[in-house]
Order: structure tokens, then sequence, then C-alpha cells
């Protein structure tokens, strides 16, 4: 899952380094960002190719979900709903492309979502396993990272991402699954992944 931040594409990378092959899936809200967030993240998948010679990124509109979201759910559970339609999401195309895991960039506390306690109710609607390869590392490590494969120049452009738009003031950073279950009790999530999918762009990198 790659975002145009600075930890998604090191996490990437790192499994690259490892022998995985990646296939990247963005996700994006224009109008609400400008179409340069999106040809950035599009430039990190390329330098990221390099090392993985080539690959696919897939582009999913998520404006109309965090839309939907941001009017029916409690403000403080937002950004743990949004992770975790983006997870349902990822796991629909990871069979697509003979995917094993979805990997992240999150990297314990970093910020309200990122709580052992919210990752695990994030993660606790994945059928295939999420892997975080930076989990243990703080965000000195990770720029030094980013700026050695290449990524980091790129990745702090001032462009916003769906990630940053519509953050609540103060988010949850111990929500139960029954919370997040609730909140999600007056979605239609099924029609909600399926309008996703069925607008999914695809694009060769390399």
């Amino acid at each position: 899952m790659l975002s145009g931040g600075i930890d998604s594409p090191v996490a990437a990378w790192q499994m690259i380094k490892r022998g995985a092959k990646a296939v990247f899936i963005h996700f994006y809200s224009y109008p609400y960002t400008d179409k340069a967030s999106l040809e950035k993240v599009i430039e990190i998948a390329q330098i990221l190719a390099v090392s993985n010679y080539r690959s696919t990124i897939y582009l999913v509109p998520f404006a109309d979900i965090q839309q939907t979201i941001v009017t029916a759910t409690p403000a403080p559970f937002r950004v743990l709903l949004y992770r975790r339609m983006m997870t349902r999401i990822a796991e629909r195309v990871a069979p697509m492309v003979d995917a094993e895991a979805l990997v992240t960039g999150e990297s314990l506390a970093q910020v309200a979502s990122q709580t052992l306690t919210n990752l695990r109710t994030i993660e606790a609607i994945a059928e295939i396993p999420i892997l975080r390869p930076l989990i243990g590392e703080d965000k000195a490590e990770i720029i030094t990272k980013a700026q050695r494969i290449g990524t980091f120049d790129v990745s702090t452009r001032p462009h916003q991402d769906c990630c940053s738009l519509f953050v609540p003031k103060h988010p949850a950073t111990r929500a139960s699954l029954t919370d997040l279950e609730n909140a999600e009790s007056g979605l239609d999530v099924d029609a909600l992944v399926e309008e996703a999918l069925n607008n999914l762009e695809k694009q060769v990198v390399d």
C-alpha cells in the first residue's frame, strides 16, 4: 500500500530488498487532492521499480468513501475506518496479482492510528497477512533510508494525499473493535468496496 509519504516507499523497498515482488496500490482523493499528488506517487513507484525491475500500480479513487465516512460515522474513528476500507479493497486486488500479503509503512505509535490497539482493529478484518517492515523504526531511521533509496525528495513535495484529508482534531488512540464495528454498521461497506473496484485504474511502472 503506497502513499505519497516518506514511510510506505521505504517499507516497500525493504520487502523488495528481501526478494519480494512488489505490486503497488494507491488510494487517491481527487478532486480534494490535486493531480500532482497522484503524479508524485507514480514517480515514487518508478523509483522503486528500478529495484523491482518492472511493476504495476493500482490507483483507487477514495474520495467518495472518505466523504461517506465523514458524514456517517463518529469523527474520532475516521482514520481507522479509512484504513479498514483500504485494507478490504487491497485484499480484493491481491488475488488479481497473486499477492500473498499486504505491506504498509506503519511504525509503532508514530501517529494516533498506529498504536498497537488501533493496529489490531485495522487488521481484524484482514484475511491475508499485513506486513509492517518499519514497525520498530523511528522517523529519523526511516528518513535516512528514504534519502538513501532516492524517494525522500519526492515524498516531501508539498502535495496532500488522502491520508491527510478530513483528519479529526482528536483521533481515537485506543478504539475497540466494537467501536469500529458499530461505526461501520451505518455504512454499506460492500457497496463502497465494489464501487472503488469498479473504478480501479492500472498502470505499468518501470
